[in-house]
């Protein structure tokens, strides 16, 4: 029995095999982290373990709880944006500049956690602004690419009408966009983080993926050393390509979904064929991804009298 009669057999909603694809890729991707970072988070614990140790034989005026006291200042201080390498205090995080780019941060839902509103109106308004700041992000992004879109297309059919060639210039086009975006959204931007962050290269490239997807850990944040006197445009590039950037990401991973179905409908066709209409008159009434289809195919029909 080949892969065609199994799943003419069983019959398995596609919904499903989304399900098991999603869970195994989700676990797989754990065990790949867990094999790559726990070994080296080991490393980690027994070498802050070992300084700890040093550090109070160094220190001997200092116990335990001394010792959690410093800590706790060094933390607080952290939070605030304060350094204490130095004998003079910075504004802290709670700027002008810094304040724009958190609320730019709340409503994208990047949320490194660097900062954080501590007191209780802040925290309430804080509810309250991101409550109603996510939809208008989400409808702002979705409208500029779609003016993306727009603007590709358009270029795309007058390039069509001087060449007479619709699928290279339309792959032509989406290349160039692509590579446009990157080089917009990444690789300048690791040029300007490498440079004012002291990163490295791969450091800065994954941060700006890990921003522009809204993943946001946290672990680098940009302008966000106290021990580094930043530019006043710098807060403002990084609000307008932290916008612009999502919008343009946002517009690839959508073009990228659209790739992904039209290979499930192509191995779909390839492995299940067609099915009899005896067959699937009864079943197709209470399939939600075949009445899903049909609405979208009512939808792209013109209706003729």
């Amino acid at each position: 029995m080949g892969i065609k009669e199994i799943l003419n057999l069983a019959r398995v909603p596609s919904i499903l095999m989304l399900g098991v694809l999603y869970v195994a890729y989700v676990l797989i991707g754990g065990v790949i982290f867990w094999e790559l970072e726990g070994d080296l988070g080991k490393k980690d614990i027994s070498l802050l373990l070992m300084n700890k140790k040093k550090l109070l034989t160094t220190y001997t005026c200092l116990n335990q709880e001394d010792l959690e006291v410093v800590a706790q200042v060094v933390q607080d201080a952290s939070k605030v944006g304060l350094s204490l390498k130095s004998n003079y205090t910075t504004d802290g995080f709670w700027k002008f500049t810094s304040s724009a780019v958190f609320a730019a941060t709340v409503v994208t839902t990047i949320g490194y956690g660097n900062m954080s509103p501590r007191s209780t109106g802040g925290q309430i308004f804080c509810v309250f602004f991101a409550l109603f700041g996510i939809p208008l992000n989400l409808v702002v992004l979705n409208r500029v690419g779609k003016y993306m879109l727009v603007i590709e297309r358009n270029i795309s059919d007058f390039l069509e009408g001087k060449t007479g060639r619709r699928k290279c210039t339309r792959f032509f086009v989406h290349l160039v966009s692509y590579l446009c975006g990157a080089i917009l959204f990444f690789v300048v931007p690791m040029i300007v983080f490498q440079q004012h962050e002291g990163w490295t290269y791969s450091q800065a490239i994954y941060y700006c993926f890990i921003t522009l997807s809204t993943i946001g850990f946290g672990d680098f944040v940009a302008d966000n050393n106290p021990d580094r006197a930043y530019p006043d445009w710098y807060s403002v590039l990084m609000a307008s390509w932290i916008f612009f950037g999502l919008a343009w990401l946002a517009l690839l991973i959508n073009h990228t979904i659209d790739i992904l179905e039209r290979l499930n409908n192509y191995f779909k066709q390839k492995w299940c064929g067609e099915k009899q209409e005896e067959e699937t008159g009864s079943a197709e009434g209470n399939n939600p991804d075949t009445q899903v289809e049909e609405e979208e195919e009512t939808k792209k029909t013109p209706v003729t009298q």
